[in-house]
């Protein structure tokens, strides 16, 4: 039995200099769809043609290449992170929210690689 149950969602999470460039790639050349532009945070979501597969793109003034994030959705980041923790699970700061958008939480496999969990908080 796993310590948290993640919710069927994932965001791949990209870093890139011009999210408006690049989400106009991935929509020309992979066919991809926006779901939306959130400027003011500097963030942008697509629907990839895999049910329940997003792909973030956060800009980054100097994005390193090859880098990217795996975001598991989950209904109750507190209560997961509370649990991943007590299992020794190694956390890189506080949890972050977003106001009415999203909470977000990384955290690290046993190889230093870096992943995440999200709650939706629009919902």
């Amino acid at each position: 039995m796993s310590v948290v149950s993640l919710e069927n969602t994932i965001t791949l999470a990209l870093s890139v200099r011009d999210r408006h460039a690049s989400a106009k790639w991935y929509l020309d050349n992979l066919g991809f769809e926006l779901l939306y532009h959130a400027d003011e945070v500097g963030w942008s979501e697509l629907q990839t043609k895999t049910e329940g597969v997003t792909l973030g793109l956060g800009e980054q003034v100097e994005p390193a290449p090859g880098n990217m994030v795996p975001v598991f959705g989950i209904a109750d980041i507190s209560t997961a992170r509370t649990a991943l923790e007590k299992a020794g699970v190694k956390f890189d700061g506080d949890t972050e929210t977003v106001e009415g958008m999203v909470s977000t939480a990384t955290f690290y496999d046993p190889d230093g690689n870096a992943l995440m969990l999200a709650q939706d908080l629009s919902k």
